[in-house]
């Protein structure tokens, strides 16, 4: 192919890339002047809300009581400043308009400024969340030598710490940046987890790999889960022109002092009621009572089972 011929063939790639029909739903019109979604940007809101919840553990630098107030102040200025400005791209990222006026987008600024506000003040709340978390991953795994091993090596912890802040930010209806959050989590642990989900106190998940909780979830307190869970939808109803009706309660309620253990499959709007234990290699389409235990029974007809309460078989 000669040189003329190589850019001619080029030139037409570029056309094709171009066509306007090629890129339907595949392209973001971007508006000059609006921030855009970084997964950067949210690497470093992340890295700053672990250092401002557990500080010591994260953040790379040390800490001491005499200047705790100085290291989590100056933090959280930065902070704020990240977060309003991720929260304000989520924001524009949503409205798909072709133009806005300078004054629409200081408007957006502000509620931006303000919704990261919010999330901020919800920080005490979300550390009190994750100390029953790491409690309950250090009682229930008897490798665990410290709590602060469980904060600096197990990888719920880092999972959770996305997830509790990113539930937050679901909450104040901030769009797409608390999903790309949890996804962060996703990439980094194998643990997904939705931000629209709720789970409550003393929660954990021992190795966590696989791991994979629904939007529409509600988990109780006490509740603990092993590796490869999938508490997920069955199919989902669609509307008239076939497409999927959204917003509709279809993943499982956990109860509190759950225990599910490797690889279970529980799909649907079920309830697994208070005190239940759920085999490894289950699965799960209907309501189990409070404090019944299911199990794989195949090839173990004759194998006695015994469930410890979620410290092992």
């Amino acid at each position: 192919m000669s040189k003329l011929e190589l850019t001619h063939q080029l030139q037409a790639t570029v056309d094709a890339l171009s066509e306007p029909s090629s890129m339907k739903g595949l392209c973001h019109k971007h508006r000059d002047g609006n921030p855009l979604p970084s997964s950067k940007a949210l690497e470093a809101i992340i890295d700053l809300s672990r250092s401002i919840l557990l500080p010591g553990y994260f953040g790379n630098s040390q800490v001491f009581f005499s200047t705790i107030k100085y290291h989590i102040g100056v933090r959280l200025e930065k902070l704020h400043a990240l977060l309003s400005e991720q929260i304000l791209a989520g924001l524009c990222f949503a409205d798909e308009k072709e133009s806005e006026s300078t004054q629409q987008l200081n408007r957006r600024r502000a509620k931006a400024g303000i919704m990261a506000a919010k999330a901020i003040m919800r920080f005490p709340e979300i550390r009190s969340q994750l100390a029953t978390d790491v409690e309950a991953a250090y009682k229930g795994d008897p490798a665990a030598i410290s709590q602060g091993e469980v904060i600096s090596c197990y990888p719920v912890i880092k999972a959770l710490i996305n997830y509790r802040v990113a539930h937050v930010l679901h909450q104040l209806k901030v769009p797409l940046i608390p999903r790309m959050m949890t996804e962060l989590a996703h990439s980094e642990t194998g643990i997904d987890i939705h931000p629209g989900a709720r789970i409550g106190n003393y929660f954990t998940i021992d190795h966590g790999t696989g791991v994979v909780i629904g939007a529409t979830c509600i988990i109780g307190n006490h509740v603990k889960l092993y590796q490869g869970v999938t508490l997920g939808a069955k199919s989902f109803p669609l509307d008239k022109d076939g497409n999927p009706i959204k917003g509709v309660a279809r993943h499982p309620i956990i109860k509190d002092n759950v225990v599910i253990y490797a690889n279970a499959t529980i799909l649907g709007r079920i309830t697994i009621g208070e005190g239940c234990i759920v085999g490894a290699n289950t699965w799960i389409t209907k309501d189990m009572k409070p404090k019944t235990k299911k199990y794989r029974k195949e090839k173990i007809d004759n194998l006695e089972i015994e469930f410890n309460n979620g410290t092992g078989i």
